[in-house]
């Protein structure tokens, strides 16, 4: 992705162009970031089930070579092209789920990310493959929370979020690529809402150039006791960033706000919470909205582009019940990321194998 930007100095930024920059009206008229299985397709990724299964390989096991692909192989090279040079969004429809039993979904759906990117950890407890629906109960205790040392309120960590039927704020992963394979849908809300970051990096230049500065400046976010050792710990990372022309943002407000329930956290300035505002308010006006339906795999370019999640209910009695897989992907053609994005990304070289969560304890 090449920008009408340098990595220049605070009062010479400039609107960034390119086919990443997009208001969601104009997207949902664009079917180029779209495609829908073939019959011809169904039927290669039928017999690389089989293949897969004739090696006795579970989803865990799986590799590229052990799920061979032809024309879907190109198919998901035109993905990974378009996540990374393109619009950063892809939808694919129409893959049969109810034909496959969940263990044959998982080796479908990983076989097809070995062929998309790298997958990467979810979690500080090897979770390659995240089942992403509403759980219900004491979230906190099973995926994590901190506690207000001041009031004594629990505060929810993102991965928990995750497994609840709330609200997701606009937000990116700590991965090159998210992708969701849609297995049931929920029988009210969960729309799915993306918009691009670049398109908001640009209307918030155009509207408040001093709060911009705010989000290409530190701040401190909170490892949220996702990874092992890390429940006090906070970094320090700018909202945006660029790098030989090329842009990236990692926003989580969630992690901004666990940071600021530690006493030890530099405190967060008024105008910085307002430039954290003012990105959600132009993140939403200018978002696509969708309702993904079973056998769509949705894909995001998590260094530009925001995505969110409205409520929903669900209803076992019907059969209508939200559940998504999610992966997790480091992609061979990405971008480079500038160097203070390392305490998040590791390495941040193009094409580097980075993001996920390390399974090692850090300090704390």
């Amino acid at each position: 992705m090449t920008a009408a930007v340098s990595d220049a100095p605070t009062t010479q930024r400039e609107a960034l162009s390119g086919p990443f920059v997009w208001c969601g009206e104009d997207l949902a008229a664009d079917r180029g970031w779209q495609h829908g299985w073939t019959p011809e397709e169904l039927s290669e990724i039928d017999a690389a089930l089989r293949h897969a299964q004739a090696r006795d390989l579970t989803w865990a096991q799986v590799g590229k070579a052990d799920f061979p692909l032809g024309k879907v192989a190109a198919r998901l090279a035109w993905a990974a092209e378009e996540l990374e040079e393109g619009r950063g969004l892809v939808k694919f429809t129409g893959l049969p789920v109810a034909r496959y039993n969940d263990a044959e979904l998982r080796l479908i759906w990983m076989g097809l990310g070995r062929h998309l990117g790298r997958p990467v950890f979810q979690d500080n407890q090897g979770q390659m493959m995240r089942t992403i629906r509403n759980e219900g109960g004491d979230l906190g205790a099973r995926h994590g929370r901190l506690t207000a040392e001041a009031s004594g309120e629990a505060f929810l960590s993102s991965k928990a979020r995750t497994y609840s039927n709330g609200v997701l704020r606009y937000h990116t992963d700590r991965t090159d690529v998210v992708g969701l394979l849609v297995v049931g849908q929920a029988a009210r809300g969960g729309i799915s809402k993306v918009a691009s970051a670049v398109a908001v990096h640009n209307e918030i230049l155009a509207r408040r150039p001093d709060l911009l500065e705010l989000l290409y400046a530190p701040l401190y976010r909170s490892r949220l006791g996702e990874e092992a050792g890390g429940e006090k710990a906070v970094y320090a990372l700018p909202v945006m960033g660029l790098r030989d022309g090329k842009f990236t943002s990692h926003y989580s407000r969630t992690y901004v706000e666990a940071a600021q329930l530690l006493p030890t956290t530099p405190r967060m300035t008024a105008a910085q919470w307002e430039a954290l505002d003012l990105l959600a308010e132009v993140a939403d006006d200018g978002a696509l909205e969708m309702r993904l339906a079973p056998g769509d795999i949705q894909l995001l370019n998590n260094h530009v582009i925001y995505h969110a999640r409205t409520p929903f209910e669900d209803d076992p009695a019907s059969g209508r019940v939200r559940c998504l897989f999610r992966l997790w992907l480091c992609m061979a053609n990405s971008r480079p990321l500038p160097p203070d994005h390392a305490v998040l990304w590791g390495d941040v070289g193009a094409g580097a194998l980075r993001g996920g969560i390390g399974q090692e304890p850090i300090a704390s």
